[in-house]
């Protein structure tokens, strides 16, 4: 159970971070830096996006109830929001705002774009802070919270890779295959929003009777 548990924590993890679109982005905010630099840049915001994606796993349900939030109606919610996070990617909706936010901040953050927007929002953004949130929340105890953690962390670790061999990947890959993987990607993350929404749902109805 827990096996499955942590194979479905990673697929989603790895869809709503999306490692594969955010290679682009990253050899475009570090393009005519020194390997070294941009290695800087990309453990920084890696170790930065780990740090908020695991304090919020552990104290967002603290913090939704305390404004009276409940986490069927959090679930349903970010359900929601992962599921338009999937109508972006299969519409190409999302690599366009993500770029326009990284365009935005350009100038600001020239000499290091690694806290923002690398770190916030591009990878630990809403949909990966309601992933983590509502993760923790469904795992079945200290070893299911244990394995969504790992799961997170392997997501992260992956990302790391991805940007230390950036260049290499969009090499390879071209921007057809990145969309290709991005749409495939999305399809699979609106199925994971929708048993989202249904586990919210399922959890709502007995406090209706």
């Amino acid at each position: 159970m827990e096996l499955s548990a942590s194979i479905t924590a990673f697929v989603t993890f790895f869809v709503i971070i999306d490692p594969v679109g955010l290679m682009p982005l990253f050899v475009a905010m570090t393009q005519g830096m020194s390997t070294p630099k941009r290695r800087s840049i990309a453990i920084t915001a890696v170790v930065t996006a780990t740090f908020l994606l695991t304090l919020f796993a552990f104290l967002g349900e603290a913090v939704l109830n305390f404004v009276g939030i409940s986490m069927p109606a959090f679930r349903i919610a970010g359900g929601i929001l992962l599921f338009l996070t999937a109508l972006d990617m299969l519409f190409e909706r999302r690599s366009k705002r993500r770029g326009e936010t990284a365009g935005e901040h350009a100038d600001d953050d020239q000499d290091d774009p690694s806290i923002f927007p690398l770190a916030t929002p591009l990878l630990a953004g809403p949909g990966a802070i309601a992933t983590a949130i509502l993760l923790v929340e469904q795992a079945d105890g200290v070893l299911g919270t244990i394995m969504v953690l790992l799961a997170m962390f392997a997501v992260l670790a992956i990302t790391l890779i991805m940007f230390f061999s950036a260049g290499l990947f969009e090499r390879i890959l071209g921007p057809t295959g990145i969309n290709v993987v991005t749409r495939l990607l999305g399809m699979l993350l609106g199925a994971l929003a929708i048993q989202f929404i249904l586990d919210g749902l399922k959890d709502f109805a007995p406090t209706l009777t």
